[in-house]
């Protein structure tokens, strides 16, 4: 499927996208929500910024204002630029990364509070 913004080049130097596969769907964990597609470098910068954030955020885990205030300072001025809106990506990026088990929710915190989810090396 093509996006009318698909046809014009960045202000970064990245080419036009051809296909489906230079996006990534983000899956939300509200019941009946159809899943969002966001560009694939996005979605990587999003991921990275995130989860750089709530690292740093230690146990306490990071809220998503403290996300949508901190995340953009772990962005290139290429990719802030690109980017549009910050808090609706990072909404959207949190909310996957949830599904996907790689940041979870702190039981119990208000406001909601995410910390990352620590995996055996198994």
């Amino acid at each position: 499927m093509a996006y009318a913004s698909d046809s014009f080049e960045h202000s970064s130097g990245r080419r036009p996208l051809r296909s489906s596969e230079d996006r990534v769907v983000c899956a939300t964990p509200s019941p009946g929500k159809a899943p969002t597609r966001i560009l694939r470098w996005k979605y990587e910068a999003l991921r990275r910024a995130i989860r750089q954030v709530i690292v740093g955020a230690g146990s306490r885990g990071a809220t998503l204002e403290d996300l949508v205030r901190e995340v953009p300072a772990k962005l290139t001025d290429a990719e802030r630029a690109d980017l549009g809106s910050i808090s609706w990506h990072v909404t959207t990026v949190k909310l996957d990364l949830e599904v996907k088990g790689e940041i979870q929710r702190v039981s119990g915190a208000t406001p909601a509070r995410h910390v990352r989810v620590l995996r055996d090396a198994a």
